[in-house]
């Protein structure tokens, strides 16, 4: 029995140590809905930000609303947010740059989303196309940093370090 009980030990001081690392790092990542990246304060200002924007085809669509601000207390945040990802620099296998919006369409559809509602995301070694069709999770460091895209005005960066399939709970 006492055998057993020091392999136990042994075993626990070199297993359970990195276990409960990554479970730490599981815990450290905070997962984000969209709305969390609007300011408490703003969130029913103009009753519906974040939500849809009507398709608009005609050509003469309002420009992007550029009302709303970041949450500052986010920068340097280990995050997890879904959405959907439009391709902006990469090759025919992976992505290296692309926006992340709430909704189908958005940027491509005009107008586009307010900053807040926008991640410019950039993947180090880039993120396999073939998952980039669908909603995604991407997970990586998020910025409270402006970038002013062809497409849009973009509010937060994330510097991915992970994606993952979206499952609806």
């Amino acid at each position: 029995m006492r055998k057993i009980l020091v392999l136990f030990i042994f075993f626990a001081g070199f297993v359970l140590p990195g276990y409960a690392e990554e479970q730490a790092t599981d815990t450290d990542i905070l997962t984000l809905e969209w709305l969390d990246l609007i300011p408490e304060q703003e969130r029913n200002v103009l009753g519906g930000m974040g939500q849809p924007v009507p398709l608009n085809h005609s050509g003469d669509a309002p420009a992007q609303s550029t009302i709303g601000s970041v949450r500052p207390e986010l920068n340097g945040s280990t995050v997890k947010i879904a959405g959907f990802v439009i391709p902006l620099e990469g090759d025919d296998k992976t992505v290296t740059e692309f926006l992340l919006v709430p909704f189908l369409g958005a940027c491509i559809h005009v107008p586009p989303p307010p900053p807040n509602q926008i991640i410019y995301v950039r993947f180090k070694d880039g993120a396999p196309i073939q998952q980039l069709w669908d909603v995604v999770y991407i997970i990586g460091t998020l910025k409270t940093e402006a970038v002013s895209h062809d497409l849009a005005e973009v509010g937060y960066v994330i510097e991915g370090t992970a994606l993952e399939e979206y499952e609806e709970y």
